[in-house]
């Protein structure tokens, strides 16, 4: 025989519900809450909010800019001496500039660039291995690599007329039309007076974010400075109020395989403001080279 249901009466099932906790009843209510809320972000659909323009001007501070890929156009191939060991190239008019290196076989000439014809030469003493070159006011003014001395000549004649004294190793110069530039093998270029070579400031030179090094000859044009980077075909193009390189040139392929066989590296870059083109050669190299920089195609 089956048992009876319990029945309550009216006030029984109100004291019933008093008696449930009243914690228990929020928490019921929270986890419907929540519920809620997960259904509604889920279901509907919510952007991304995009990046106010402070996170992005930060976000572009500290990514590191991508220099302009280049290459040489050759335009015109002249000869070049190679017994030179070249370090300093500076273009006068028609004249050419040269500073040669090795100790022993160090010298300054002047030279019919469009022949390789050596004019005038002048024998640096053994002691001297000799460096970058700088045209400044009729004064040609020369490093040297490790001797801490900068020789000064007059340009017509080539006499001695002063010497500069400086701390470090002497790689490349050239005259920006106020200043002198001068490399040292490192990332640094140092700003010196072209009158007293004393120096005026320190510029760390960055490729992508990173220290560029191994600067070598250098070329001023326009505002901008042009570096060889020892050991390796390419040109730097850098702007000298930041430091950033804004440009890299490669330069390889110039010479024939048989020709590199017996050439050193590529060093020696000067610029033709009359052509707007750049003659470049390398130390021991059997020609030079009239080219432009041109963009690499993408």
């Amino acid at each position: 025989m089956g048992r009876k249901p319990k029945t309550y009466s009216q006030p029984q099932r109100v004291e019933a519900a008093r008696s449930i906790p009243r914690w228990a009843i929020i928490l019921v209510l929270m986890t419907v809450i929540v519920l809620a809320a997960l259904w509604y972000f889920r279901s509907s659909p919510h952007p991304e909010p995009e990046p106010s323009s402070q996170t992005a001007a930060a976000a572009s501070a500290i990514t590191p800019e991508v220099p302009e890929r280049l290459k040489v156009q050759v335009l015109s191939t002249w000869p070049h001496d190679p017994g030179a060991f070249t370090q300093g190239l500076v273009l006068d008019g028609d004249t050419l500039y040269e500073s040669t290196g090795l100790n022993g076989k160090s010298s300054l000439r002047e030279v019919d660039p469009r022949t390789g014809t050596v004019r005038r030469r002048l024998d640096i003493p053994y002691e001297y291995f000799a460096e970058g070159l700088a045209l400044v006011d009729g004064r040609l003014i020369q490093l040297t690599w490790q001797a801490e001395k900068a020789f000064v000549y007059n340009r017509a004649d080539f006499k001695e007329v002063g010497e500069f004294r400086y701390d470090g190793e002497g790689w490349g110069l050239c005259h920006d039309g106020t200043r002198l530039v001068m490399s040292d093998g490192s990332d640094r270029l140092t700003f010196r007076d072209p009158k007293t070579f004393a120096v005026q400031s320190i510029l760390n030179v960055t490729l992508s974010g990173q220290p560029a090094r191994e600067l070598n000859e250098l070329e001023c044009v326009d505002g901008l400075i042009y570096a060889n980077v020892w050991q390796t075909d390419n040109i730097l193009r850098i702007d000298p109020k930041t430091g950033k390189v804004t440009g890299m040139i490669d330069a390889s392929g110039l010479l024939t395989p048989e020709e590199r066989q017996k050439a050193d590296v590529l060093n020696g870059i000067a610029w033709n403001p009359r052509t707007k083109t750049f003659l470049i050669t390398g130390k021991l190299w059997p020609k030079m080279f009239e080219v432009q920089f041109v963009p690499v195609p993408r």
